[in-house]
């Protein structure tokens, strides 16, 4: 199968390494060259560390890297079985998308989506072909989380959501079909965990390395603010503007102006080197901001 991932960031790389790894053909699109250009050095870079680790034989991912293509026009998916949407999360940047998509790509190609959080159908509604549109939400880094959200909207066929299934399980992913509501099942979750962790900040209670600590200590891999600068501060507050105003200002799920204010400084996390903590380039180690 070629699959095709719409995103050369963070998680359409995440995407594309699981996807390879499992032995699937994969076209990398971006807007611009050079994004494409850096995505492609960085996936084939995560595959030579996989061999380094003993993760991922040498012939494996010479295979994998030969199958690995990426383009800067909508016009390089057009062979593309399925196509697995992962930018801004912005419903109307997606319809652009997506209405561009279904008129390049086969009748039968699958259209995924991985939003965090906007409705499926929502934005399904400007296609013809819906009952081929599907929420696909991986999490980040999607190359190792095991979990995908397999999102059923109101006219996707049940053809549709078995051929996500199979693909996710063909990853190693342990999928979950999840019902078309806000947030679905993990960033519904989720957003208790971000939100809650900063009123806790906002309120004088702890600085944010302690709060992180203190759920590292509960059994949490990493976290909440952690996990905010891994994912991108101004994407985790995209999801969480988008589920409040789905829940129609539900207060539970109301932003925080604590993060408001990080993001409004530029510190949008580990991609731009500064988020909740600083990420100096010759150590790596993690500095409170």
């Amino acid at each position: 199968m070629i699959v095709g991932i719409c995103g050369a960031g963070t998680m359409g790389r995440g995407i594309a390494i699981a996807t390879l790894q499992a032995g699937h053909a994969v076209v990398l699109y971006d807007l611009q060259q050079h994004a494409v250009d850096e995505a492609l050095a960085s996936v084939r870079a995560a595959l030579t560390k996989a061999v380094e680790k003993g993760k991922l034989s040498s012939e494996a991912a010479e295979r994998a890297s030969a199958q690995l293509q990426g383009c800067s026009t909508l016009d390089g998916l057009a062979a593309c079985d399925l196509l697995v949407e992962a930018i801004v999360e912005r419903m109307d940047v997606k319809h652009a998308l997506f209405t561009q998509l279904e008129q390049i790509v086969a009748p039968t190609a699958i259209l995924a989506t991985n939003t965090s959080s906007i409705s499926i159908a929502a934005l399904a509604s400007p296609l013809q072909h819906r009952d081929r549109f599907v929420g696909l939400h991986f999490f980040n880094p999607a190359h190792i989380m095991k979990l995908v959200e397999v999102i059923r909207g109101p006219e996707t066929s049940q053809a549709t959501v078995d051929l996500c299934l199979s693909f996710a399980r063909e990853l190693g992913k342990t999928p979950a079909v999840a019902k078309d509501v806000p947030g679905f099942i993990v960033n519904r979750v989720a957003r208790n965990f971000y939100n809650e962790a900063q009123r806790i900040v906002m309120e004088g209670a702890a600085e944010v390395p302690q709060v992180d600590t203190l759920m590292k200590g509960l059994g949490f891999r990493m976290g909440p603010f952690e996990l905010m600068d891994l994912i991108g501060v101004d994407t985790n507050l995209d999801v969480t503007k988008s589920q409040w105003q789905q829940f129609f200002l539900e207060p539970r799920f109301m932003p925080s102006l604590l993060q408001q204010q990080v993001v409004d400084a530029g510190a949008t996390g580990k991609k731009s080197g500064r988020g909740f903590y600083t990420y100096p380039p010759t150590t790596g180690k993690n500095e409170p901001s």
